[in-house]
């Protein structure tokens, strides 16, 4: 069978990684001068108070090259679906160790997304590998459907971006002081944009990513869609309910944000991410 590897970017929980015999390659959380293993070692509530307490963001980087070498040795057929390549090193990383090796067949595949618009990708593969899907198919399938993710996320707070860098001190003051709420989204080129900004209260940016899979629910594929969120439980159920009443999808799922989400959009971070037909 071909075994499907993903990074700990796809934000899937451990159930879905274990049903679907997926492996995870964590990327490196430098988190006040100390690394940490992206959810092995660190959770979205540990790294929070970290930056509370240091004023400073948590630096990502890519696995290593011999990391990746030492995972993909190990199967005579993978694929593995990285994160964005415009938003990491990971995608270069693993196909310069797939180049090293000999006696593998590997396929490594941009998945042009982050978090769960990852997690869509590789789960599709995982159920496609679990059917006994060729190698040749399975990598088809997967980048025939990577235009088809639609991923956004509502930002409750500029603070991390400001940290970042990601935002001005103005924008910084007036963002904080109107309240606005971006809403990000990932776009077809894989890099991330502001696809509109929210002022007042949180329930609109929740409102806005609601209208947003209401506008595309004709064309949505109805199998699976993800809710994922930085530390904010209720709402991510309030999201789900309100999803259910627009559209019958067979799962739904809530998972956590890992480490790139957080570090970069802070907490109260929450998307909804799904497939289009």
């Amino acid at each position: 069978m071909v075994k499907i590897i993903a990074d700990s970017c796809c934000d899937l929980s451990s159930e879905l990684i274990k049903h679907f015999d997926i492996e995870i390659i964590p990327l490196n959380v430098l988190v006040n001068n100390q690394n940490y293993l992206d959810g092995v070692e660190l959770s979205p509530e540990k790294l929070f108070e970290a930056v509370k307490t240091s004023g400073e963001l948590p630096k990502t980087s890519a696995p290593s090259i011999a990391a990746f070498t030492q995972i993909f040795e190990k199967y005579p057929e993978f694929i593995y679906i990285s994160i964005s390549s415009k938003l990491s090193a990971s995608f270069q990383s693993a196909t310069i160790a797939l180049d090293s090796l000999s006696n593998v067949k590997g396929e490594i595949i941009d998945s042009r997304n982050l978090s769960t618009g990852i997690g869509l990708l590789v789960v599709k593969a995982a159920e496609l590998a679990q059917k006994g899907y060729s190698f040749e198919d399975i990598a088809s399938a997967i980048k025939n459907l990577i235009p088809k993710v639609n991923a956004s996320f509502v930002i409750d707070t500029l603070d991390y971006l400001y940290m970042g860098g990601r935002c001005s001190s103005m924008e910084h003051i007036f963002g904080s002081i109107l309240k606005i709420r971006p809403v990000i989204e990932v776009r077809q080129d894989g890099t991330l944009g502001v696809r509109e900004k929210i002022s007042g209260s949180r329930k609109k940016g929740l409102s806005a990513l609601l209208d947003n899979f209401s506008k595309n629910k004709d064309s949505i594929d109805p199998s699976r869609v993800f809710i994922t969120h930085t530390v904010c439980l209720d709402d991510a159920l309030f999201l789900k309910s309100e999803i259910e009443k627009m559209l019958e999808v067979k799962e739904i799922c809530i998972t956590d944000a890992g480490a790139t989400i957080a570090s970069h959009c802070g907490p109260n971070t929450i998307g909804i991410l799904f497939l289009t037909k």
